[in-house]
Order: structure tokens, then sequence, then C-alpha cells
């Protein structure tokens, strides 16, 4: 029977459950990635745990979120972060690596491989043929104490490439193609597995844009087929021995098709305040711009950059605006330093910043108020800039670049031929920033490094029959983690303060939300669609719980941010919400394995509503989340 790629993949790493679509399927995950704004709380989880070693076959640890080191506190986080890599078994990426997607791209990813990150881009891996996904950090704790990752099986969505993109589009156009298609909430539930004729021309850089920003889609992840164009991208990288041949059989089936003819792509923009708002670029071409900042893990490959590169030399960046550029790694840079091409950025008057996540993620970078910014990234939800009202564009780096030069918002087609970019058939193979795991006779000696804003991870109880609260807060559809637990440099350094992060809740929608939740002990949450869409992390669930979050109440949820809600005990609720207002009082019977309900006293009402809780969910609630649910089975 023919089969396609992500099943091949699967069946050789599923180790409970059937490929039924919908069907609870447990995962043996072969890699794991953490980065720092997740990663202290991930190992905090690990050590509770209480393994002496990471079991995957390989963990990385990377650095490249806080790097914006304004007092001790990130700083204290990263001594942490590299202590315990040396004391369980880990590799290391030293702050200014890079980024982590790039970076484990470059230098660990391998086709047909399962990796799991505690970063909600972590299917980058999947443009050279890995089931990479992206996860809460308790998951994945879990996974490098041995335990599988489950998941329910997806329906796999096949995207048809046919054609060639023209001249001026790359492949940031073939991702915004398919959001406009879908919208942020369209991948839910699914993978997307690309295959066809157009395939053949994308290189390994361009193909992980894709399945970076498929993640905006809400999908598990997507993935391209290891052939022999990542063979040769492989060879350049000095990994041949990681690469095999892994593509789908002919005549491989999926639950569905979506096709998309790359020769009918022009340059794409996603508008205000979604990734899924897309339109034509020529629509709003002529739009003054303040701020352009290009990189991230979505567009800071060396291919992306030395495409800037060319299209800026020469030229000055315009006077009515600032030009922020952030590589993806070391090697990248390396590159356009031995080329020459950095002078091009340096001359033209780009700002080159740190190789990390930075103004992506609100760490630094902020645009003028009540400014326009376009930005080569994934996200452009309210505030996550770092200015609330600014307004973020997301496009490809020919559109930004030209755009910089330019000063409002171009098409690239009418900046005339593009410059032909040659990829190295070597690349530069940095190791020095990547410390690899000490021996375990060594590593057992190692002291963990912790600060004083390194606290414990706080204990939960585990459910009681009947959850009775305040609605504490009503919200709309598609709320982002961004919403629930804002990024940012103030707000970042306290990712491993659980008592002090909580105070920031939820803080850019309802300022009063902290204060109220504490005076009432804790309630609910009342949302909409696709609650909790986003990144994947888990403090926008842990932080809650902490304040007494008991349950939220949606018409659906994010998969990510559901399995979070799950991990920390807080009940994830199905029904529709029109009508419970905030400030209504319920009760919630959790009698999960027949079924729940939901009564409004305040309105004398019965809301019909349910869970899709497995068998295994249902046992980690009651335990009161994740971690009590292994110790318990351990003693076991």
């Amino acid at each position: 029977m023919s089969k396609n790629l992500v099943e091949k993949i699967f069946e050789a790493h599923v180790v409970e459950g059937r490929m039924e679509t919908g069907n609870d399927v447990s995962l043996r995950i072969d890699q794991t990635l953490t980065q720092d704004a997740t990663g202290t709380m991930a190992y905090l989880e690990f050590e509770a745990i209480g393994i002496l070693r990471v079991r995957t076959e390989l963990s990385v640890s990377y650095v490249d979120h806080n790097t914006l080191q304004t007092d001790f506190r990130n700083a204290d986080d990263h001594r942490f972060l590299q202590s315990v890599a040396s004391r369980y078994g880990l590799y290391f990426s030293r702050p200014g690596n890079g980024i982590c997607h790039q970076v484990h791209l470059e230098r660990f990813a391998r086709p047909g491989k399962t990796l799991l990150g505690s970063d909600s881009h972590t299917p980058t891996a999947g443009g050279v043929g890995m089931v990479a996904i992206g996860a809460g950090g308790l998951n994945v704790a879990a996974a490098m104490a041995g335990e599988p990752f489950t998941l329910k099986y997806p329906e796999i969505v096949g995207v048809k490439l046919t054609g060639e993109l023209p001249e001026w589009v790359s492949a940031k156009d073939i991702i915004l193609e398919l959001l406009r298609r879908v919208d942020v909430k369209g991948g839910v539930g699914k993978i997307f597995e690309y295959f066809g004729p157009g395939v053949k021309s994308l290189d390994v850089p361009s193909r992980a844009t894709i399945t970076n920003m498929g993640a905006e889609t809400g999908a598990t992840t997507s993935i391209f087929p290891s052939d022999e164009i990542t063979k040769k991208w492989f060879e350049a990288q000095g990994r041949a021995d990681a690469w095999i041949l892994l593509e789908a059989d002919e005549g491989a089936e999926y639950d569905d098709v979506i096709e998309i003819d790359l020769s009918e792509l022009e340059p794409m923009i996603a508008m205000p305040h979604s990734p899924g708002n897309v339109k034509p670029v020529s629509e709003v071409a002529g739009m003054e711009i303040q701020q352009i900042a290009i990189g991230s893990c979505t567009n800071s490959s060396l291919r992306d950059m030395k495409m800037v590169a060319n299209i800026l030399k020469g030229h000055t960046v315009a006077e009515n605006l600032q030009l922020l550029i952030n590589p993806g790694s070391r090697q990248v840079v390396e590159h356009l330093v031995e080329s020459g091409e950095y002078n091009y950025l340096v001359d033209a008057g780009a700002r080159i910043l740190e190789n990390a996540c930075g103004p992506c993620i609100g760490m630094g970078g902020a645009p003028p108020s009540g400014s326009v910014t376009l930005r080569t990234y994934n996200r452009n939800f309210e505030g996550r800039s770092g200015t609330k009202d600014a307004m973020i564009m997301l496009a490809s780096p020919e559109v930004a670049a030209v755009s910089a030069i330019k000063g409002v918002i171009t098409d690239p087609r009418e900046f005339g031929k593009a410059p032909n970019i040659e990829m190295p058939d070597r690349f530069v193979i940095t190791k020095n920033m990547i410390i690899p795991p000490l021996p375990p006779e060594k590593a057992e000696k190692v002291e963990i490094i912790r600060g004083p804003n390194i606290r414990p991870l706080p204990e939960f109880p585990p459910l009681p029959e009947v959850l009775e609260g305040e609605v504490l807060l009503k919200v709309g559809d598609n709320i982002t983690t961004d919403h629930i637990m804002p990024a940012g440099a103030r707000i970042l350094p306290l990712r491993s303060n659980i008592p002090e992060i909580s105070k920031y809740v939820y803080s850019g929608v309802d300022p009063e939300f902290y204060s109220r939740a504490m005076e009432k002990g804790g309630g609910f949450i009342v949302g909409g669609e696709n609650y909790g869409q986003g990144s994947s992390r888990e403090h926008a669930a842990i932080a809650p719980k902490y304040l007494g979050i008991k349950a939220v109440l949606a018409k659906s949820f994010s998969r990510i941010h559901r399995s979070n809600l799950i991990n920390f005990g807080i009940l994830p609720v199905i029904c529709d919400t029109e009508q419970i207002e905030q400030g209504d009082f319920l009760e919630i019977r959790t009698a999960l394995r027949s079924g729940i309900s939901v009564f409004d006293r305040t309105k004398g009402e019965e809301i019909p509503a349910k869970h899709d809780l497995s068998e295994k969910d249902v046992e980690i609630i009651e335990a009161g989340g994740l971690l009590p649910y292994i110790r318990r089975r351990n003693k076991a």
C-alpha cells in the first residue's frame, strides 16, 4: 500500500495507539530542543521528574530569546541552563550562536526523525523531512525523561506545488498564500505535507521558511520530502551521513489536497493584526513605513541574507525609516563576512543586531508609537512588537529590502531585475559555540547554578469533583498566548519566577485581571474560537493556574495551548460561550468519564458543554497535571 511521508515516519515512531484521524497516538521522540524563554521552566520540570540524564538520542538547550541583559535575571538563567546541560547530558548553544531553529537545521536536524521543541516554530526542521512538533515545556521535559509524546493523529493534507516561482517571489509568498486560503485556524488538527513537481524548485532554506510559518495556520507541523536537494544541502553542511532519501510513495493518498501553482504567485503581505490577513503587496504599495526588520527564525537564513545584501548593494536606507537585520546564526554571518556581502548591509545603513530572536518577540527594536513596521517575521499580533499601537505587516525579505530603499511599501517587481545569488558548495562549519554533553562520570559532579530569580515550580492540587467560581474575564475569538502572557524585554526575564510573571497575565487586555483574580481566589476564563493560538509558551497556562484559574470555557482551542492547560490541571471546556458573561458565577461538575455539566448560577441556566479529553488526558487532569501524573505512574 502506498504511504505518504508522514505515515512512514509515524509508523516508525508510534509506541501506542492507532494511526486513525482523531485517535490518540503516542510517539517516541528522538530529539528535543528548548530556548531560554521556555527552557528554564522546562528544566525545572525535568528536575522535578527525577531523571538523572536525558534519554533522547539528542537534546539541545539554546539561548536565543532573552539575550537583552538589562539586569542579572537573563544572565542568571543562561548560567542555570548551561549548568543543567552539563549535568543532564544536553548540547548547549551559547548566547549569540544563533536562533534555535536555524542552528538546529544546520547542525542537528535529520530526515525521518522526530523532534519535540518548546517553541511553536519547531516545525522549521520539517524542511529537511523531520516530524518536528512544537509543544509546551512540560511535554518536552517528559520527552527528555523518555516519555512518549501523545497527540491526536492528525489529518494529513497534501499541498501540491506545481510550476516555479516568478522573479521576486519567494518561499514567504508561498506560505502567505496558504495562510490567505486557510487562515490562522485552518491547520488545526492537520499536518501539511508538501509534494509535487514544484518542490524540486525550492532549496532547503526556502522549505524551512514554509514549514516554520506553517505554525501560524495552527497545524501540528509541516513537512517536505528529503530528496537530492536535501542531500546536496547536507553535504554542504558537512553532514552527509545524516541524510537519507525519504519521500512519499507514488500514489500516496491524503485526507485532502491543496494545489498551489507557484508560477501564478505574486509578492504577498500580511496586514495587521493577523498572519492570516493576507493580500497582494501591489494592493498596498506606496504606504509609508517607519521601520523595517529582517530576520527571525522564518527568514534569517544565508539565502535570505544574501538576497537582502545584494538588493541593498549600492543603495542607502530611506531617511524616513530604520532598517534592523538579525541574521539567524554565526554560520550565516561568517559567510556574509567572507563573501563581502556583510559590507553591503553596513554600507546601506542597516542596524545589524545579534544572531537572536530580537524584535520578533519584542526583545528590543520596538517601533515608534503609531507607526507602521514591515517585518519578515512570522507573527504580527497587536502589541507583540513592544509598541501597542504600531501596525505590523509581514512580507518577504525581497519586499522588505526594496521597501527599505524606497521608504514605502514597494512591489519589488517594479525594482528591476532581481539579484542572482549563489549558495556555497561548502558551508563554514561553526561548532565552537556549541558545548557538547559531558560524559556521565563528569556530569554527575556538576553543580546546578541558580540565581535568585529562579523559583521552584509551584505544586498544584488534584481536580476536585466540583469547580465553583466567578467568570473573571470574557474574551473573543483568536485570543493568542501573547494576549494571555505577554512577551517583551520587561516580562520575559520573569519566565523562571511564576509568582512574579503571574502579575502580567492578560495585562494588555485587562490591567485589573491580576488583582481581580487574587481578590476572588481564582475562577474561570471564557473565550471564543481558537483560544490560545500562537506561541507554545506554557506560562500562558502555568501563570493562570497559579492565579487560581480552574477551567477555561471556549468554543474551540488551539492544539498546543489546550495541551498546556491539561498539563497544568486546567480543564478545557467546549461550549457555546455567547450567553456567559463576565461576572457570572459558574458551577462545573467534573465527572469527566461520564460527561461534564456547567451551571450558570447567576442566570439559573444549564449550559450545554462537553470535553474532548482522552482517557490519558482525564487521568492527567485528575492528578492535577502532567508532573504529578508522571510521578504517580513512576511510583506504581
